[in-house]
């Protein structure tokens, strides 16, 4: 690849194009010119990571046309809600056959959109094959600091899989190629909703062997919704999903586990919200979720009643005692 464009200058966005300018050029989209301009002369994105410093390569634009006119590569980082806008944007000027390749591990809310959907929604005449995702369990302050890690590159054609594996795998980061983009996807989206569970199960206090049933049940959970969408049972096995939850549900790095646990210490949401310089997904895609559990008659009781606390409906102490007390049933249901 001669050209690669990260559009989105957060720090998992910031974190990938670092990545990929060790290998070729690389463009990195910013929406406020005085971050870009930072990036540029610092060598680090004092807004997100700002400990790290970045590859003198790492050019940093806020002109999105400029970004991703050329690119062999786009890699979409912007957060769900805002990930249509920006798209619409950037389609106009990225040839149909380029792969796209989405790091946003959330559900669009109006539509109950996966991000590859909402790719291929504004630019039907983009090769299908060539929308997928990058995902696993990537805590951004591990990786930048060269930790090894593993992450799952999903596309259906197995060759966009294989180019996108060689431009990121090196000596700390290892890659895998999947085809289930659907399963894959869901799953880093899914696990935001549990994370948030996690984190008030650990900001009320309690220990491993509610911190094991919690993860076991949620992992229970989200492969039955991911299965009813059309993802496979062992995508929710791997990296995407087992994989992705244990990192996100027990690490306090992860911003959907500070959410649970400050709900848990009785602070409010508008409060936390308001105090993160980061989206924590799991706030959002919990009401998208449920959306879509609804729709495929799935059953989600954890992520029900991580709605319940996120609307102010419950706290999350009787969230817990409601879990605790609903109807015996087999673990297989």
């Amino acid at each position: 690849m001669d050209k690669v464009a990260v559009v989105g200058a957060g720090s998992w966005g910031t974190a990938v194009a670092s990545l990929a300018a060790a290998r070729t050029e690389t463009a990195l989209w910013a929406r406020r010119s005085e971050l870009a301009s930072a990036i540029n002369d610092l060598h680090r994105n004092p807004d997100y990571l700002p400990d790290f410093e970045l590859p003198g390569t790492l050019i940093a634009t806020n002109d999105l046309e400029d970004a991703v006119t050329g690119a062999d590569l786009v890699v979409m980082a912007v957060p769900s809600h805002g990930f249509r806008e920006v798209f619409t944007d950037a389609a106009p000027h990225i040839q149909p056959g380029v792969p796209v390749v989405s790091l946003t591990k959330g559900i669009e809310q109006k539509t109950l959109s996966r991000m590859t959907e909402v790719v291929a929604s504004v630019a039907p005449a983009h090769h299908e094959g060539s929308i997928g995702v990058l995902t696993g369990p990537n805590l951004v302050a591990e990786v930048v600091v060269g930790q090894p890690a593993a992450s799952v590159a999903a596309f259906r054609d197995q060759e966009v899989a294989e180019r996108v594996q060689r431009l990121f795998m090196g000596p700390t980061f290892r890659v895998y190629t999947n085809d289930d983009v659907i399963g894959c996807e869901l799953a880093g989206a899914l696990k935001n909703v549990m994370a948030l569970a996690s984190g008030m199960s650990d900001g009320l206090g309690f220990g491993d062997n509610t911190k094991a049933a919690l993860l076991t049940r949620s992992l229970a959970e989200l492969t039955r919704l991911g299965v009813a969408l059309g993802g496979r049972p062992e995508t929710f096995a791997g990296l995407a999903g087992m994989g992705d939850l244990i990192a996100t549900c027990g690490s306090a790095r992860s911003r959907n586990h500070r959410v649970g646990f400050a709900l848990a210490q009785g602070r409010t949401l508008d409060q936390i919200v308001t105090e993160m310089r980061m989206v924590a997904e799991g706030v959002k895609t919990t009401g998208s979720v449920l959306g879509l559990a609804a729709k495929t008659g799935v059953d989600m009781p954890i992520a029900t009643h991580v709605g319940l606390v996120l609307d102010g409906a419950i706290t999350p102490k009787d969230a817990v005692l409601s879990l605790m007390t609903r109807e015996a049933k087999s673990e297989s249901v």
